[in-house]
């Protein structure tokens, strides 16, 4: 069982999530935050097995809360979620120590496929943002495949 919490303002888009969650058996939410304060805070007091995380957060934005995240949850793995998709956004998602960058307009087809991919320890990035991918990551191969297939292997 993957202990999951959902971190996004935007409350449709995170009914959303936790309903294509809930398909997976094996996904269980454990917490659903709406800012990136109280997903600092949750992540600490929950500590997720995994942190499904937007970047345009009010009261603290996604890429501070995870570099906070990394240091008050580390065994947590961050998939970011998010509209954003500039080449820095991604890289520095990634520098954090993200496992895996999906944009939320391609949610509906990679959602499951990137929470299994980066569950397992691998990395998952959006079809879309294969020129955004950062060059040291250790697996480019796979990445590369990824961004090429659209699916994780």
């Amino acid at each position: 069982m993957t202990r999951i919490l959902v971190v996004d303002d935007y409350e449709p888009f995170r009914r959303f999530v936790c309903s294509t969650l809930k398909q997976n058996v094996a996904l269980q939410i454990i917490g659903e935050a709406l800012d990136g304060l109280d997903a600092v805070r949750k992540a600490e007091e929950l500590q997720p097995d995994l942190i499904l995380l937007d970047i345009g957060l009010p009261t603290l934005d996604g890429i501070e809360s995870a570099r906070r995240i990394r240091q008050r949850s580390p065994g947590s793995k961050i998939l970011f979620l998010s509209q954003e998709s500039s080449a820095d956004i991604v890289q520095e998602a990634f520098s954090l120590g993200a496992l895996g960058y999906i944009v939320k307009m391609d949610a509906g087809t990679e959602l499951l496929a990137g929470v299994d991919a980066v569950r397992r320890g691998r990395r998952f990035v959006s079809a879309k943002l294969g020129a955004h991918i950062p060059t040291d990551l250790s697996d480019r191969r796979t990445a590369t495949r990824l961004c090429a297939d659209g699916v994780a292997s």
